[in-house]
């Protein structure tokens, strides 16, 4: 018997799991923020990470189809090859208490990469975030030195931007975490169109009124 074939099948636990990591992974493909196979998603339960396989569009994927990975690389679950991005996911998961990642090629938030070394402030919810969205140098796609640039861009964030490259934001719920991937993609857009503008130049907000927002946020929802 080989070595795939003595891989436990996943718990209930796990199987609803993987279910919501392809149900995030088709609703990046739907609202735009991927085309093709580009980013991927992940979760994580207990000392397994659960992660999008490489090269395999999320339609075709299914309930036998879980891809799972120890912290250490280590596959442990499923037959197909995990995300080339696995690195940048596990060192997030082993330097953060991150639950969940969103990695996405959106559009804006690609294009201000290019152009900036920090998303500029233009709008209040870059304080949930942590503050003022850094960009990570650019690496190779797959490199520890990615991994690395990304975590010094993540200090005390939980979103940061990818040079050349896309987004990386996590949370303690896939659904948290795709949120603010795609709060990123529009403040994002919203600065890109407000530069635009011939001769005007966008306000920014001060670290005053980030931290002012961030103290209201933190009370923002339903009670629990």
């Amino acid at each position: 018997m080989t070595a795939q074939e003595q891989t436990p099948g996943p718990d209930d636990r796990t199987a609803r799991t993987w279910a919501e990591v392809v149900a995030t992974a088709r609703r990046s493909t739907a609202d735009g923020l991927v085309v093709g196979t580009s980013g991927n998603v992940s979760a994580r339960v207990g000392d397994v990470v659960l992660v999008t396989p490489s090269g395999v569009p999320y339609d075709r994927l299914g309930p036998g189809d879980a891809v799972g990975v120890d912290l250490d690389g280590r596959q442990v679950l499923g037959e197909l090859a995990p995300t080339s991005e696995l690195p940048l996911h596990l060192a997030v998961y082993r330097a953060t208490d991150a639950a969940a990642i969103v990695h996405t090629h959106a559009v804006h938030a690609t294009a201000v990469s290019t152009l900036v070394t920090e998303l500029p402030p233009v709008h209040y919810m870059a304080a949930a975030l942590g503050g003022p969205v850094r960009v990570a140098p650019y690496a190779l796609y797959g490199s520890d030195e990615l991994a690395r640039n990304a975590l010094r861009a993540l200090d005390g964030r939980t979103g940061c931007l990818l040079q050349n490259h896309g987004t990386l934001t996590h949370g303690a719920t896939l659904d948290q975490a795709y949120d603010r991937t795609a709060q990123l993609e529009w403040m994002c857009r919203v600065w890109l169109t407000a530069v635009t503008v011939p001769g005007r130049t966008p306000s920014l907000l001060s670290p005053e009124r980030l931290a002012e927002a961030a103290e209201r946020l933190r009370g923002y929802g339903q009670p629990g």
